[in-house]
């Protein structure tokens, strides 16, 4: 049985000494070329200050805009008067917070139904 064995494998180091390599499947090779392809050569380019602080100016004055614009919309939603009882309602049938449902009811001009709409869409 041992003789067979031995048989065995002279013939696959035969098959495997024909000249050539057996290939090996390349699973990773792609990758490398893939990745040397995809890789970024940009130059690195120097910032101004004065760009740069122009650009930071620019974003302040639209934050600030921005906070100046919502701070308004609380005022104007703070001055709508609602009721208690839709509050209730509305926190009964939405199962959500009061704060939620005093904000969709201001929102609404304190109407009941176009606030029960909008939280449901």
């Amino acid at each position: 049985m041992a003789a067979e064995g031995d048989v065995d494998l002279d013939l696959e180091a035969e098959e495997n000494c024909t000249g050539k390599p057996t290939e090996k499947p390349r699973k990773h090779d792609s990758g490398a070329a893939d990745l040397e392809r995809v890789t970024d050569y940009a130059e690195e380019k120097e910032i101004s200050s004065s760009n740069l602080e122009t650009a930071m100016s620019v974003i302040g004055d639209r934050r600030s805009r921005e906070q100046k614009a919502k701070q308004e919309r609380e005022k104007e939603l703070a001055k709508v008067t609602i009721k208690k009882e839709d509050v209730e309602l509305i926190m009964g049938e939405m199962e959500i917070s009061r704060a939620v449902a005093e904000r969709s009811l201001r929102e609404h001009m304190g109407n009941v139904v176009e606030a029960l709409i909008a939280l449901t869409n």
